[in-house]
């Protein structure tokens, strides 16, 4: 029985709505429970709630070309304020148990190769403009019909791949996997640990915290990785008041001073939209290509997620399209705006969402759950993350194991389909990127399809999509070509 099969006979047989909030949000129409949407909004945010530490480490450590820095505090709060807001308007708007924040990666591009180049005002009004255009491609329906040209078995594939990303990054932020220094000489690029062994507690929480969540899940337990997140810092927070413990990270586990603080909202409304197309000693062919970077990555890394996280709930149709699919696009288009205008880097849907949908989310009642603890986190920040990575990183790689299920929907005896699927799950781990993996399966399949002759088959969308990833993948000979370098 497919996804989209169950999905029916689950609405079919749904209760009736218990009252007004329940038919908004189709609560018993997708099987799903208050409880369980409570819990994976709660799930969703401790898996995420990171970012309100690892954005302002990224971007306040970066200068602008003037030596300026961002203020960690005002960081701290336009990174919650932007996720708070952009959660709630995708639960309400969107109806997909669908979190935004701040992307990882998107702000690495934008501390260490855009504002080197020019103000961070200046800066920040590129993503501002990223976002705009966005938009722009939702409101013209090209966004949303690349989306549906996409064959179903890559858009599994995409899960899948999504599905050992995640886990690998759970490996990694726990310290259960490092990469090698390359002054080891070694082919090997990753190794156990930080040194070929697992050593200290942190690691030894993390550990336990895998055991106790796939035990749970196995079992059937109901709010298992919530109960793991929970129970981990729990006891990551004794065991840091009795050992000796060099690092946890970013997150350490312990009880804060105060509980409240008052957030800083200095860096909400600076960016200049079209400052970086003046700015001196950036050329207007730079400019461009970093918009055209800044828009491909952002595009498919959503793509790849709303896909991801859509299948993994049950909520595609028959023909494997996202409910609401056009509403949802123009919202995280719209969070990319404001993740530019508060100065917190673009903002884009979270992958981690897939652990509230481990924990039953079907609707976006749990985005209100999670927004609200964000809304919190303006003011509990102190509180609200204690939460080590060893503790959240758990839920990642037992999110992984639900995800890779669907692996078992691709025909594997056919090459033009099992060769694109698997460079599409292989190279989204390998490179640590989603639209990296994307963009191997989609050029595989062009590639593929005109071997064999059946090049009708490749909608035109697929074409100039496949076009766009020779550029991107090839993006440095192109500037150097085009002058740029």
């Amino acid at each position: 029985m497919s996804e989209s099969q169950k999905v029916a006979d689950r609405s079919d047989a749904a209760p009736p709505a218990v009252n007004s909030v329940d038919r908004f949000f189709k609560i018993s129409e997708r099987g799903s429970t208050f409880g369980r949407e409570i819990r994976g909004g709660f799930a969703t945010f401790f898996t995420m709630a990171y970012i309100l530490v690892l954005n302002p480490i990224i971007l306040g450590s970066a200068k602008d070309k003037f030596g300026h820095q961002l203020d960690a505090v005002q960081l701290t709060t336009a990174t919650a304020l932007v996720a708070a807001v952009m959660t709630i308007i995708m639960g309400v708007g969107g109806n997909l148990p669908l979190a935004l924040a701040a992307g990882l990666g998107l702000n690495a591009v934008v501390a260490f190769q855009i504002a080197p180049l020019m103000s961070w005002d200046d800066a920040m009004g590129l993503i501002v403009l990223e976002g705009l255009l966005i938009c722009v491609l939702v409101v013209t329906g090209l966004r949303e019909a690349v989306m549906h040209a996409i064959p179903q078995p890559l858009k599994q594939a995409i899960s899948v791949g999504i599905g050992l990303f995640i886990a690998f990054i759970g490996f990694v932020d726990a310290g259960f996997v490092s990469r090698i220094p390359d002054a080891a000489n070694t082919t090997v690029p990753v190794q156990l640990g930080g040194t070929g062994t697992l050593t200290g507690w942190p690691i030894l929480v993390f550990c336990l915290g895998v055991l106790l969540t796939i035990g749970l899940l196995a079992r059937k337990v109901k709010g298992a990785i919530l109960i793991s997140i929970v129970t981990m810092t729990a006891l990551a927070i004794v065991i840091n008041s009795i050992a000796d413990i060099k690092s946890w990270g970013l997150t350490t586990p312990s009880w804060p001073d105060k509980l409240v603080d008052a957030p800083d909202f200095g860096l909400i409304g600076h960016f200049d939209l079209f400052g970086a197309f003046s700015a001196p000693g950036v050329g207007v062919i730079t400019v461009v290509l970093l918009v055209f970077t800044l828009i491909l990555s952002d595009f498919f890394d959503t793509m790849g997620t709303v896909v991801g996280i859509s299948a993994e709930a049950g909520l595609l149709d028959e023909e494997g399209k996202v409910p609401n699919l056009g509403r949802v696009l123009l919202i995280d288009g719209a969070a990319a705006v404001a993740g530019g205008a508060a100065s917190a880097s673009s903002a884009t849907s979270y992958i981690e969402s897939a652990a509230g949908v481990g924990e039953g989310s079907r609707t976006g009642f749990s985005n209100l759950v999670t927004g609200g603890l964000f809304g919190l986190a303006l003011f509990l920040t102190p509180l609200l993350t204690i939460v080590p990575l060893q503790a959240a990183a758990p839920a990642l790689v037992a999110v992984g194991f639900l995800m890779m299920t669907q692996v078992k929907h691709i025909d594997w005896d056919r090459y033009d389909i099992a060769i694109p699927a698997f460079l599409t799950i292989a190279v989204m781990p390998f490179t640590y990127s989603i639209t990296n993996g994307i963009g191997a399966g989609f050029l595989a399949y062009v590639v593929i399809k005109t071997v064999l002759g059946k090049a009708r088959e490749i909608h035109w969308l697929l074409w100039g999509t496949s076009v766009l990833f020779l550029v991107y993948f090839a993006i440095d000979p192109v500037e150097q070509l085009l002058g740029a370098k």
